[in-house]
């Protein structure tokens, strides 16, 4: 049973699979997007969270922290200049993982792992119907030409009936209960 399993192992012994992660968070860091197999990008994703978090305490000791995940000066100081003021407002959540296709030698499933770009607050109003109140009161509407606009008729729907739920065993007797309409059927009219 795989109760409480902490990681993947990556098909890696345990000094290999910690150069693997920390070179892949080096690269995240740097170029803040990387491909990679699916299985690595979530497991690098963890890492990668825990230290834009590391960034935002920005203390000594969160420094020692990401930098002894890292090993890196430059991106342990990116880290804590610029990605963690962009992230600012965020609590989790910093990366995403986009899923490309399948690589073309053995078939592994492959996705690009980054960090999400900076929000920008939308100005904009949003799409749909205005709402009637003082602004709208003011403004005369315009006229049109009945000639010139013609309508076209409304579209009606069909009224379907739904199929009520009947206990077990009894049965239904006439179609209206089924959901179905019932058709009136026409008498033939003899020729005089």
């Amino acid at each position: 049973m795989r109760h409480g399993i902490a990681h993947r192992k990556l098909g890696r012994n345990p000094g290999h699979r910690k150069a693997l992660l920390r070179n892949m968070m080096n690269a995240l860091v740097r170029s803040e997007r990387i491909e990679t197999t699916v299985a690595k990008a979530k497991e690098v994703r963890r890492l990668a969270d825990r230290l834009i978090t590391l960034g935002k305490k920005d203390n000594t000791h969160s420094r020692r922290r990401a930098f002894s995940l890292l090993s890196d000066k430059r991106n342990t100081e990116k880290i804590f200049a610029t990605l963690a003021a962009r992230f600012a407002g965020r609590e989790g959540g910093y990366t995403r993982i986009v899923r490309t296709g399948y690589r073309a030698g053995d078939g592994s499933e492959m996705a690009i792992l980054e960090y999400l770009p900076a929000e920008e607050k939308a100005t904009k109003p949003k799409k749909g119907k205005k709402k009637k109140g003082k602004a709208d009161a003011g403004k005369p509407k315009p006229e049109t030409d009945g000639a010139a606009v013609a309508k076209s008729p409304k579209k009606t729907k069909k009224a379907t009936a739904t199929k009520p739920s009947t206990p077990r065993g009894k049965k239904e007797s006439s179609g209206e209960e089924k959901g179905k309409p019932v058709r009136k059927r026409r008498k033939k009219e003899e020729p005089e």
